[in-house]
Order: structure tokens, then sequence, then C-alpha cells
């Protein structure tokens, strides 16, 4: 799932670590919301919020209203702008490779969104079926039941869920950590090359 270039969400900055909107993007989104809302109904349908994710994402017609079924959890057949703002701050989370982050900061609504059925658990064919959402990898989803879920029936309770959102942050955090420590390996012998270079250089002169 990837944003298409030029689209208004990609004007909009989505804070790293809370995994949210500042107020004035909120704002703006508010005022795209009300520009999308052309019933004056302070809520989306079925074919608008297909319209726009057809105009800002790459997403498949199934996976669009695969998505609306998701946010509108009540069935009244429309979402309003605080569906809509998790809808984007998710896409926006996807776009800055920050998915799991999301999933750590907003693990209760991620949880009820996932949870299909309303039984209170995510099993493994709604998390195959929303997993574009958060590039989660077929053999990702069948590690985490392997090893989050204790009870053994195969479905996520919210406390195994949260778990998993933990281990999650930490390997992120792992991650980047390596690649710091990559990074910071490489620049110093790059600086003095380059310093050496320099100073060569002055010598002729």
């Amino acid at each position: 799932m990837r944003l298409k270039p030029g689209c208004f969400l990609q004007f909009l900055y989505l804070d790293k670590i809370h995994c949210l909107l500042s107020v004035r993007n909120a704002r703006a989104l508010a005022e795209y919301f009300q520009l999308l809302d052309v019933h004056k109904k302070n809520t989306l349908n079925d074919l608008q919020l297909y319209h726009f994710l057809h105009y800002v994402t790459d997403l498949t017609e199934n996976q669009i209203m695969l998505v609306f079924d998701l946010l509108d959890w009540n069935a009244t057949g429309e979402i309003g702008f605080d569906e809509f703002y998790m809808l984007v701050c998710i896409l926006m989370s996807h776009e800055n490779h920050l998915e799991k982050q999301f999933i750590y900061q907003h693990s209760g609504p991620v949880f009820e969104l996932l949870d299909m059925d309303g039984r209170h658990t995510v099993g493994p064919r709604e998390f195959q079926a929303t997993r574009f959402l958060f590039n989660i990898k077929k053999q990702e989803l069948e590690k985490i039941f392997k090893d989050f879920d204790v009870s053994g029936d195969e479905q996520l309770n919210y406390k195994e869920f949260k778990m998993f959102t933990i281990f999650c942050i930490d390997r992120q955090q792992e991650k980047e950590k390596e690649k710091k420590k990559r990074l910071n390996e490489e620049i110093p012998e790059s600086s003095g090359a380059d310093l050496t270079k320099i100073s060569m250089q002055q010598l002729h002169f």
C-alpha cells in the first residue's frame, strides 16, 4: 500500500513518536473532510470513501471496501471524522514506515479495528485479511500466533495482542540502533579520508 505522488496527504506531517497529526494538520484534514462530505452530513459513505482512497492510494477495490467495513463498526453505512482521522494516520504511518510504532501507540483502537467479528479476539483470518494495512508479512503472521498465542486457542485476546505490540516496538528500536551503529562506523572512515585529501591539496597550494 502506497500513497500516490502529489496527493494531499503527502503534505501533512505525522509525529514519529505518537503517530498523530499536529493540531494545524488535523485542522487542515478536517477542512479536507468537509470538502469530501458533499451531502453535509459530517459523514462519508462507502462510495465517497472509495473515491478518496482510490485517488490517494493504490489499494484495490476489495481492500477499500474492507477498510470501510472495518471503520463502519456499527454498520450505519457511514463513517465520521474520527474514523477518517484514524485511517489517515494509518496511511501515513505506513508511508513513513511507522506501522509497528502506530500499532504500539494505539493498540486499543487497532485491536478493535482488527476484531472483525466482535468477539474481543483477533484470529489468523482477521490478521491475514488486514495485514496490508500494517505491512505484516505472511511469515511474521505465523510467528505472531506461534509466539504470542499463550492460551493456544489460535486467537489473540487483548493482553496477548498488547504483548505482540511491545515486541514489535522493541524489535524496531533494535533495528534503528543497529542502523545508527553502522552509520557511525562508516562516517568516521569517510570523514578521515576527506580530511586527508583536503590537507594534501592545501600542501600543494
